[in-house]
């Protein structure tokens, strides 16, 4: 999932898509005491917005203004909890204009959104396509466009559609999406320093864009090698307030490289309902010895199953870490590598090719990282390294 997707806060607020087993056998825990999941209290103050807004919606179901709301609301939820039923509560309140071919403004960016949380991505462009065509400064549609070209691996055209923002969107937003695009197309050191010095010229800007700041450069910084500006971009992000689950798994993942599996756990032992970060929570048991690992493995590899039975392919990336890593299946691995390459190239996605490509030995997962690095130019230090160890290999 890319920054510009899981970190820009309102500006944006796409997902990564369903979750779930409803088409396969229970996950049944053989410890009775194990918690399998943990429902948000009814009492919270978010759930008793939300209710509030389902209640006047159910009362005016064509209240366009409440419609877009409510699903906005959700859409929020989904990210801050990485719970993707709030995904489809968000859809159903759109119902009187989801499949309409011209709908209002708002509903097409937020269709567009909801769209790409499943991997819609020639769908969602469409929307946001339109959307743009019928008001130019519609900054949502700009953003979320090239989140989804950044995405889809289309670096010039998500530049452009940044380029679009100035004027329309606020100096540290413009700078993040640019950045966001730079840092994985040759300009990594440049882009960095541009996003540091906007970041210093426009302090306290709005939490959600903060966080998507501060994330993107932990990021930005790690994959160059500077660990301990990565860290504290990191912490930064994190004392924000309660992290989303984005920031949770990018995190984690730092943690992970740096053999910090201990603080993994102690990190996300109350977050696996998110399936991302049951992976890492699984991860970071195995690397520690637990042996609680086990059955979060047995949990996690029946939640892959499941997609596999409902032929959802959205989590093709995190399956294929699964495989590779804890289930130490290569070849699976690889394929799933393969087949979440054709649908997206954010650096995570690059990463996972790498890594299978090492351990599998597979020739057109090597080629495919080859073409990537020379038309990209990204500058990964952990996929340079594989991409080393492979061109040795041969």
């Amino acid at each position: 999932m890319s920054r510009l997707r899981a970190c820009g806060g309102a500006l944006a607020l796409s997902l990564a898509g369903v979750a779930g087993m409803a088409a396969a056998a229970p996950y049944i825990p053989a410890d009775p005491n194990q918690v399998v999941e943990r429902l948000p209290s009814r009492a919270a103050p978010v759930q008793r917005e939300l209710r509030r807004l389902r209640g006047e919606l159910a009362a005016r179901p064509d209240d366009l203004r409440l419609a877009g709301a409510l699903a906005q609301r959700y859409i929020e939820q989904a990210r801050i909890e990485g719970d993707p039923r709030y995904l489809g509560y968000a859809q159903a309140a759109l119902a009187p204009w989801w499949t309409q071919a011209a709908p209002p403004d708002p509903v097409l960016v937020l269709r567009a959104t909801l769209r790409q949380s499943t991997h819609q991505f020639p769908a969602a462009l469409a929307d946001l396509d339109q959307a743009v065509k019928r008001d130019s400064g519609n900054v949502q549609a700009w953003l979320t466009r090239a989140t989804v070209q950044m995405v889809t691996g289309d670096l010039a055209a998500a530049r452009a559609s940044c380029m679009r923002l100035y004027s329309r969107a606020p100096a540290l937003v413009v700078q993040t999406c640019l950045s966001s695009v730079g840092s994985v197309n040759g300009q990594a050191a440049a882009s960095y320093r541009q996003l540091v010095d906007a970041q210093a010229a426009h302090p306290l800007a709005d939490r959600g864009i903060d966080v998507w700041v501060a994330t993107l450069l932990a990021e930005m910084a790690a994959r160059s090698g500077n660990d301990g500006a990565a860290e504290t971009h990191f912490r930064t992000a994190l004392g924000l307030g309660e992290p989303d689950s984005y920031l949770l798994g990018a995190y984690a993942d730092f943690l992970l490289d740096h053999g910090r599996a201990p603080e993994v756990v102690r990190l996300l032992k109350d977050k696996t309902r998110v399936d991302a970060l049951l992976l890492r929570y699984a991860l970071a048991l195995q690397a520690t010895g637990s042996p609680e690992a086990r059955p979060q493995i047995e949990a996690l590899g029946a939640r892959f199953d499941a997609a596999v039975l409902r032929r959802d392919t959205v989590h093709q990336r995190e399956q294929a870490r699964f495989e590779l890593a804890l289930r130490r299946d290569p070849a699976a691995a690889v394929r799933l590598a393969k087949a979440n390459w054709q649908v997206q190239k954010e650096p995570a996605d690059l990463r996972i090719l790498a890594d299978c490509a090492v351990a599998s030995g597979d020739a057109e997962a090597a080629r495919l990282l080859r073409d990537w690095l020379r038309s990209s130019r990204i500058e990964d230090r952990h996929v340079t390294a594989a991409a080393a160890r492979l061109k040795a290999a041969a």
